[in-house]
């Protein structure tokens, strides 16, 4: 009988510290034959495990375009991140997903595509962003608003830096007020009000959010204001996902599971989710 909680072992292949206590891990199965098999689709999530600590849950940061490596991107928060921390390029975790729904990238093709991040959040996007970089022609313009609380919060830079230099690209990065440093020259300010500020046009156009719950509160009533519709605003949750089965109950919202339900949710499906969120 299949044990649905065997991880797959992987070797850490690269590292890249991002920002302060934030890594990202490039991960390559240790397994031909499973490597060969393994597919996953943007918006997926997985469990990493840290041998004799446990297991955290990260969306995949990736894009399944790149099929030769997986890789994460984590926050060092607890006993399972600290552990992961501690790992070298060389050494094993485990890996088990991918789990969840999917972002509908086929239903996106034709459309201009507004992506917008908070802090930690961008690494599920980076995983929508480089699918659909790499796909280009089948996808119109780019606008990407990214935040975090400050200048050296923000991760990814030198893929920022690459995304800026495409014409087609629109990327406006802010920092919170007093996180600015005197040669920042991107904006100051929430990213909900850098997004009412940067107006994106509704017209032909899909919206991806993620970021803190209170970020998204309050960029959704700005995207509707924008014109967005509910249906054609997506976003992604992590909310304490755990077993990444639905048997643990630790992530539901109501009746709903983010781990099977989700995580990707329209904004017409989170309207619709109790207070609690």
């Amino acid at each position: 009988m299949e044990n649905i909680y065997r991880p797959y072992l992987m070797n850490i292949s690269d590292m890249i510290d991002e920002a302060p206590g934030v890594r990202t891990l490039r991960l390559n199965f240790q397994d031909e034959e499973e490597a060969k098999k393994f597919q996953f689709r943007a918006g997926q999530f997985a469990l990493y495990s840290a041998f004799g600590y446990g297991e955290s849950t990260f969306c995949i940061a990736s894009s399944p375009t790149r099929k030769d490596y997986i890789e994460c991107t984590f926050r060092q928060a607890g006993r399972v991140t600290n552990a992961l921390r501690e790992l070298n390029v060389g050494d094993a975790i485990g890996f088990r997903g991918p789990y969840g729904n999917i972002f509908p990238l086929e239903e996106w093709e034709g459309k201009n595509l507004v992506f917008i991040a908070g802090g930690i959040a961008l690494p599920p996007l980076r995983c929508v962003i480089w699918n659909c970089l790499d796909l280009r022609d089948k996808y119109k313009d780019f606008t990407i608003v990214y935040g975090a609380k400050t200048v050296a919060d923000l991760v990814y830079k030198h893929e920022l830096k690459e995304w800026d230099a495409r014409d087609y690209v629109n990327l406006v990065t802010t920092v919170d007020p007093g996180g600015e440093t005197p040669d920042w020259t991107g904006k100051v300010g929430f990213v909900p009000t850098v997004v009412e500020q940067t107006a994106p046009s509704s017209d032909n156009t899909i919206a991806i959010v993620c970021g803190p719950p209170i970020m998204i509160k309050f960029t959704l009533p700005v995207l509707e204001k924008l014109g967005f519709k509910q249906e054609k605003v997506y976003t992604t949750l992590e909310n304490r996902m755990k077993c990444g089965l639905g048997k643990c109950g630790r992530c539901n919202i109501g009746c709903t599971y983010v781990c099977k339900d989700g995580p990707v949710f329209t904004a017409e499906e989170i309207s619709k989710m109790p207070d609690e969120f």
